[in-house]
């Protein structure tokens, strides 16, 4: 078995539970445009959000100018929509402050691997902007090689394209059996890298649908990254300190 030079992990819901942050941010934006003077019932409000959010995506920039196009409550009449809009945002950015933060095992683990020698980095789908944010609000980045960042949006090659992975390993000139993803999306983590000869790592403890059913097999199948430390030290020999 070839040695591990590399572990690559994915960002959402393998790091941090974005499902998560995302319910809390959004019903504090949904809160904070009530109070400035939509005139709704919450429950309303959340419901035409959630539609716009499947309609438009989770990446498009203008998801509460959307819901005011989509709700034109009588209520608007009384006050500027720019201004509705705004307390959502800010409210959401409030909540982002607070609560965007990794696992409470990310940082001990990543701080032993990078004392060990591992090398780390991160493929993950998304816009830019939005997901090197996200590395830079968990305190990622000082645990991260800087030319080890693989951003769909910035490369132009989108998740679950095997392309993504290949130019990886490129860039980080290792081979596929020196590298093991870690990833919670059995179609998105799993399949593409696996196929490539990667050492693919499911981590099931945010994941958003389950791995059975699927037909998908990873190499290897944590809860969190105490147990990947354990997986590391006994399968792979790698001289992790506990944490």
């Amino acid at each position: 078995m070839p040695q591990l030079k590399a572990i690559l992990f994915d960002v959402d819901d393998t790091l941090f539970s974005t499902t998560e942050f995302a319910r809390k941010a959004r019903a504090n934006a949904v809160r904070a445009m009530i109070q400035a003077g939509l005139d709704l019932p919450e429950e309303t409000v959340t419901r035409e959000l959630e539609e716009v959010l499947a309609e438009f995506s989770s990446n498009y920039e203008h998801h509460f100018d959307k819901l005011l196009m989509r709700l034109r409550p009588p209520s608007l009449a009384r006050v500027n929509p720019a201004l509705v809009v705004a307390a959502g945002v800010a409210a959401y950015h409030d909540t982002k402050f607070r609560e965007l933060v990794p696992f409470e095992d990310v940082i001990p683990f990543f701080r032993a691997l990078r004392k060990c020698g591992m090398r780390l980095g991160i493929i993950t789908h998304g816009w830019t902007v939005k997901q090197a944010e996200k590395l830079v609000r968990l305190g990622l980045v000082p645990y991260l090689e800087p030319s080890s960042i693989f951003i769909s949006d910035q490369l132009g090659i989108s998740k679950p394209n095997p392309k993504l992975w290949t130019l990886a390993l490129a860039d980080m000139h290792l081979v596929p059996q020196e590298v093991m993803y870690v990833g919670d999306s059995p179609e998105h983590d799993i399949v593409a890298p696996r196929s490539l000869g990667m050492v693919t790592v499911w981590t099931s403890r945010a994941a958003k649908r389950p791995l059975e059913g699927t037909g998908i097999e990873p190499d290897h199948i944590v809860g969190d990254f105490r147990e990947l430390a354990a997986l590391l030290r006994e399968r792979y020999g790698v001289k992790l300190e506990k944490f």
